[in-house]
């Protein structure tokens, strides 16, 4: 789907091109021929009743643009399709315009190349008016230029003429075509050369063409492999009979459902892939193993775009590149607003540090004259001073004499006193030793006194403590040997009860066979004695008489009244019981 905005481009030079004075105004009858040329070429049916209806308030003068925008809009470029020819559409606008803005003596490229460096100056263009290619777009397009050309970038060159350039940091078409034509990059490069590689990069960009070659492909009905020439775009694969793609042989509709697989080698065909499509599969063999891989990379890349829902590659390319300059013009505004913030910061401190400088100036005159008036006041008090201390002086050494007087008078009277006091000290001390002396004696008989007290009650204790252990050790011999026996004695009880247990098991387990067996053949005897109550009852048709029975109570079971009373019960238990106590004695 092409984009309005591209559409608009060429548009807009078709426009200029019928603006004559440059006002921006141009004719009602050139705007109908320019709106009949675009109906023509896009499909579109024409009507000059609209035409007629939209600039009704003036017939005659010129007409402004900004009148025939909502013209275009409404009546023209709403009605797009898909299916005109983009390329007449181009040339129709560049028909208009290029005779009137190029000269084509002077370049090096023919009227076709410019051509193709007009619609990609287009597409390359910044979406403002007056259309401008930027020096970074410009660097792009002839650096994938030369790299079609196979020749090397010269970043010295581009630096050179951007500096050319000085403040004018952008090209118009005509500008574009200009350095492209001069040959500024491509010198030593003939024309064959500069026009294969502007081809090369107006395929790629305008075109969509992401790869093209040949490839071989099966036919689906008479199963053949044919040569052809494939162009793959963004959401098709076409394949044409020559490389001219001028006989379009079919396309390979590419959507998300679409996959595509490398198969083994067959049928003598090697470097064989497949395209897997909602209706159909086509299988196509490459001429070597790196072209296999590159067109299945591209394939798979334009299937993915589609399940993305992206535009073709260029166009998000030349998207992310508007995108980063975009971030980066923010950026830098954001560092100019911050230097602008970062400068009035500056200028402010500088003009808080001069009021500040002004007043240390101020203040150190201030303190200057402070200085003086305190050095004439220091010297007067200095001049006083001088004289208090002369007076001071004088009645000092008066002072000193009679202190030292007094000193003397005063050490011979401090002497004597030192003689008593040491006289007194030493008689102290001697008092002192004869006191110590006693008071030593005295405790060493009281010790003496007291150890002999202890050593008779621990000889005493320990004699004691002595016959207690020979009687515990008695004792506990004693109770060892009674233990003994007890333990012997409780050992034969357990091992005689132990004994007793088993017996008592076995007989309580042939008891219970016993009445298990009895038991059983009581049902066998009730069932046996029904059965043959039935088959009398039967067969015969024999009543039982009535006889009379025990008067006693009787026990009641499933089929009746019991063949014995509760006393019989009583006494058939007795007897069995007898007879398994006595089997039991046996045992």
């Amino acid at each position: 789907m092409w984009h309005r905005e591209e559409l608009l481009k060429s548009i807009w030079h078709a426009f200029t091109a019928l603006d004559l004075d440059h006002r921006g105004k141009v004719s009602k009858s050139q705007l109908k021929v320019l709106s009949h040329n675009l109906c023509t070429v896009m499909k579109i049916p024409h009507d000059p009743v609209a035409l007629e209806e939209h600039f009704k308030d003036d017939d005659t003068g010129p007409l402004s643009n900004h009148g025939y925008m909502p013209y275009l809009n409404r009546f023209i470029l709403d009605k797009v399709q898909e299916d005109f020819d983009v390329l007449e559409f181009y040339r129709m606008c560049w028909t208009l315009c290029y005779k009137k803005n190029i000269h084509s003596q002077h370049l090096l490229i023919s009227d076709r190349d410019a051509f193709k460096v007009w619609c990609i100056f287009n597409f390359l263009s910044e979406d403002k008016y007056p259309l401008v290619i930027i020096i970074e777009e410009i660097e792009y397009f002839l650096r994938k230029m030369m790299e079609a050309m196979g020749s090397g970038w010269s970043e010295e060159s581009f630096a050179d003429y951007k500096l050319q350039l000085n403040t004018k940091s952008c090209l118009t078409a005509w500008e574009l075509i200009e350095l492209v034509g001069l040959g500024l990059f491509s010198k030593g490069l003939d024309r064959q050369t500069l026009s294969m590689g502007i081809t090369e990069v107006f395929t790629e960009l305008i075109l969509d063409v992401l790869k093209q070659g040949y490839m071989m492909k099966k036919g689906h009905k008479r199963k053949n492999w044919t040569e052809r020439w494939f162009v793959l775009r963004p959401t098709s694969l076409s394949y044409y009979v020559g490389e001219d793609v001028e006989e379009k042989r079919g396309d390979i509709i590419l959507d998300q459902s679409c996959c595509v697989e490398s198969l083994p080698d067959k049928d003598g065909k090697k470097c064989l892939f497949i395209i897997k499509c909602i209706d159909k599969s086509f299988e196509i063999s490459a001429s070597d193993k790196k072209k296999k891989q590159e067109w299945i990379q591209a394939i798979q890349s334009c299937i993915q775009q589609l399940r993305l829902g992206l535009l073709s590659p260029h166009r998000e390319a030349r998207l992310r590149r508007r995108e980063l300059r975009q971030r980066q013009q923010v950026e830098e505004e954001d560092l100019a607003e911050r230097m602008k913030q970062l400068q009035a910061a500056s200028d402010t401190k500088q003009r808080e540090l001069e009021a500040m400088r002004m007043k240390m100036e101020e203040a150190a005159a201030k303190a200057a004259l402070e200085e003086l008036r305190r050095k004439k006041t220091q010297l007067d008090l200095q001049d006083r001073y001088r004289l208090d201390l002369e007076r001071e002086k004088m009645v000092r050494q008066q002072m000193e004499e009679q202190v030292a007087q007094k000193s003397s008078e005063l050490e011979q009277y401090l002497q004597r006193v030192r003689q008593l006091e040491d006289m007194y000290h030493r008689l102290e001390e001697a008092l002192e030793d004869e006191r110590q002396a006693k008071q030593d004696e005295e405790a060493m008989r009281k010790l003496q006194a007291r150890l002999l007290e202890e050593e008779a009650a621990k000889r005493a204790e320990l004699e004691q403590i002595q016959l207690q252990q020979q009687r515990a050790l008695c004792q506990t011999e004693a109770e060892k040997r009674e233990l003994m026996a007890e333990q012997l004695a409780k050992e034969r009880d357990l091992q005689a009860a132990t004994l007793q247990l088993e017996r008592l098991e076995k007989e309580r387990q042939g008891a219970l066979e016993q009445y298990e067996e009895v038991s059983r053949k009581l049902k066998r005897a009730a069932t046996k004695t029904k059965t043959w109550k039935d088959k009398v009852a039967k067969h015969e048709g024999l009543v039982r008489l009535i006889q009379p029975g025990h008067k006693g109570l009787q026990q009641m079971t499933n089929w009746g009244p019991a063949a014995f009373t509760d006393a019989e019960l009583e006494q058939r238990k007795k007897l069995w019981q007898d007879s398994k106590n006595q089997g039991a004695q046996a045992q």
